[in-house]
């Protein structure tokens, strides 16, 4: 299994551009799969140059309902001219960092009949499961970091209920892809405890002390190879590097074979 890494907030090389994002091309034994479309379409951009085919994607999922991630929906969509979007169906409800800016998703796209709209549990193909994990159990809270929804007219912190994660089970391997995990990466590897676990974990705004440390100690504590991006945030990786084994980095350009 190969992954490559079309956008996110760092760079292998000055050719290819970097955002505050994340994009994900997937190649399984049996289908290309798009995880998330950046923030713009600085994701086509870097597909082209790194030879990916956008337009040979068998079908796309985006993580959850914020800008950061699909963004480059419409372009997507305006690239690929078949493939099927797997997207939450509270992705489309209004989200905001405080209350003040909009970090939602373009409203106008909801009713592309392209898009293929998740609850708990969807599989798009064999061998790989998407779910939103919202009826499961939190042993760890971290809040929601100032991320809001609309609840009945007014401001609350946003549940998450939009997110979701994709399971990819070959060769024996489990490999899990997250977007943010704004539901907690504790809860999320306690809840598949997958071999390899690819994406963000929402830490940049935490502080290096021993909390964090303590987080990069549990974490360790699995089986799990991460890879990880974006919302991690470089400082904090640089300081669970010191205590994960299983720890690495990926930007964007960057191959990840499984």
């Amino acid at each position: 299994m190969k992954i490559i890494c079309l956008a996110e907030n760092t760079s292998v090389s000055p050719e290819i551009g970097a955002e505050h994002g994340l994009s994900l091309y997937i190649e399984t034994k049996e289908h290309k799969i798009l995880f998330d479309m950046g923030q713009t379409d600085l994701f086509a951009k870097n597909a082209e140059k790194l030879g990916v085919d956008l337009a040979a994607v068998d079908f796309a999922v985006l993580s959850h309902g914020h800008y950061d991630h699909g963004g480059g929906l419409k372009r997507f969509l305006e690239v690929n001219k078949a493939a099927s979007v797997y997207i939450n169906k509270y992705a489309f409800e209004p989200h905001y960092n405080g209350t003040e800016k909009y970090i939602g998703l373009d409203a106008s796209l909801k009713g592309n009949e392209r898009l293929i709209f998740t609850d708990e549990k969807m599989q798009p193909c064999k061998g790989v499961t998407l779910y939103s994990c919202n009826a499961r159990q939190k042993n760890h809270d971290l809040g929601s970091f100032g991320l809001n929804m609309i609840q009945n007219g007014e401001f609350v912190p946003d549940d998450f209920r939009h997110e979701q994660y994709m399971l990819i089970e070959e060769n024996g391997k489990k490999i899990l892809i997250s977007g943010c995990s704004h539901k907690g990466i504790l809860n999320i590897t306690e809840w598949f405890e997958p071999d390899v676990l690819v994406g963000g974990f929402h830490f940049s705004k935490l502080p290096l002390d021993e909390t964090l440390e303590g987080y990069a100690e549990y974490l360790d504590g699995f089986k799990t190879e991460y890879y990880t991006c974006h919302c991690t945030g470089v400082e904090q990786f640089e300081f669970m590097k010191k205590t994960m084994n299983k720890l690495k980095y990926l930007s964007a350009g960057q191959t990840v074979e499984i």
